[in-house]
């Protein structure tokens, strides 16, 4: 933290990542360091950053997801130094048609027995009763 010039954030939302970035790990940052979160809104302390940014702890921060979706503290709303986007990266018409294949393959493999091919958790299904006894 001490020594980045970026910080950008690539980490799910769950118990030991709520709050991972708060006021002492802005205030471990160099003076000249941005903050980047397309993670996830509750892993960053909005409060905390905008604090920051206000008093300028750090030079700046990208942010386009938010604490409280679809609401953003005022406090960070009324940072100058901070650029701020709706977390809408996957809404292009290409990547939205390329994400209704893939769920339809999906689906269209589960339905005849066969392995989805981008099974998350295959220990599910492997261990899903309702599967046809011959399902690869």
């Amino acid at each position: 933290m001490r020594e980045s010039d970026f910080i950008s954030i690539h980490v799910p939302l769950n118990d030991s990542t709520r709050y991972l970035i708060g006021e002492a790990e802005l205030r471990a940052m160099k003076p000249t360091a941005i903050l980047v979160n397309t993670a996830r809104g509750p892993v960053v302390n909005e409060a905390a950053l905008a604090k920051a940014l206000s008093e300028h702890w750090i030079t700046g921060a990208g942010l386009d997801v938010f604490e409280r979706e679809p609401q953003v503290d005022p406090a960070l709303l009324a940072c100058k130094n901070v650029v701020m986007a709706p977390h809408c990266a996957s809404a292009s018409v290409a990547t939205r048609s390329k994400m209704t294949m893939i769920a339809a393959e999906n689906a269209l493999a589960a339905l005849t027995g066969q392995k989805p091919p981008n099974l998350l958790n295959p220990a599910v299904w492997d261990s899903w009763a309702f599967r046809p006894k011959d399902a690869k």
